[in-house]
């Protein structure tokens, strides 16, 4: 039993060494149509990081030609399936630009512009590559309007623009949560304007009343009548939109201990 296991062995080796050495072999040669063919064979039996080097030479030997088209899209969704989403990014891009009429374009700009959206980060993080991801699927929905993608494409946007607006918000909790009154208020006051749509709204809101007390209380005695105010006028507003919230019990204690002050200073 251990030597016919021993015979499976070194014949899986052997197997795997001429295998090697067949595909270094057409690597260094000069047959391009047996490095197509080599070429296809492991990209369709899923072995892309190995493909990836003869589909290069092909193109670079005959980049006008149909398997030069062909590999270079290939070379592209090679990258792709290996994650390398930077790489399959460059490449999809270059054959939108390089072969504007192909068939394949349209799918080619999809994934270029997915690529763009598998290297957007965690939302904590900067969000630049972010935008430019929407950027990138906005164009194709722009360039490709009756496309069959587009829902899925609206589905995508939807998912990076919520991400940069939870972005924005932990930064508005960030500023209460560490007492810079005044930042959280302005980040809180861009937030309800940019995000009016917002499942934290309310919660935004809230921040910005309760901030927006703290801000006045620590105020200097010439600012501080005109926060207590804009205070009380921000609890008005909130209370109108929320008349139900849970909020709203603790902010009216603040803008009741407000105006008491406001009172006392005007009498």
């Amino acid at each position: 039993m251990k030597k016919q296991f021993k015979y499976i062995a070194l014949l899986i080796v052997l197997l795997i060494s001429v295998a090697c050495n067949d595909y270094n072999q057409i690597i260094k040669g000069d047959d391009y149509q047996k490095k197509f063919n080599k070429a296809n064979s492991l990209f369709d039996d899923k072995e892309f990081d190995r493909c990836i080097v003869l589909y290069e030479q092909i193109y670079q030997h005959s980049p006008k030609s149909g398997e030069g088209e062909l590999s270079y899209y290939r070379l592209a969704k090679s990258y792709y399936e290996i994650e390398d989403f930077y790489m399959s990014g460059y490449y999809f891009s270059s054959f939108v630009q390089r072969f504007p009429f192909s068939s394949k374009t349209e799918e080619a700009y999809f994934l270029m512009a997915l690529s763009n959206v598998k290297n957007s980060p965690e939302f904590s993080l900067d969000q630049t590559e972010t935008e430019q991801a929407i950027t990138s699927i906005q164009g194709f929905v722009d360039r490709y309007p009756n496309s069959k993608l587009i829902d899925s494409c609206n589905h995508v946007i939807d998912n990076l623009r919520f991400k940069i607006e939870k972005k924005d918000f932990e930064q508005v909790k960030l500023y209460a949560k560490t007492e810079n009154y005044r930042a959280a208020v302005t980040s809180a006051e861009i937030f309800i304007e940019k995000y009016s749509k917002s499942k934290y709204f309310e919660e935004a809101y809230y921040i910005l009343v309760k901030n927006s007390h703290q801000l006045a209380l620590n105020s200097i005695s010439s600012k501080k009548i005109e926060r207590i105010d804009q205070t009380i006028e921000r609890f008005s507003n909130f209370a109108l939109l929320y008349p139900n919230s849970t909020y709203l019990k603790e902010l009216e204690g603040f803008t009741k201990s407000l105006e008491q002050q406001r009172n006392n200073k005007t009498e």
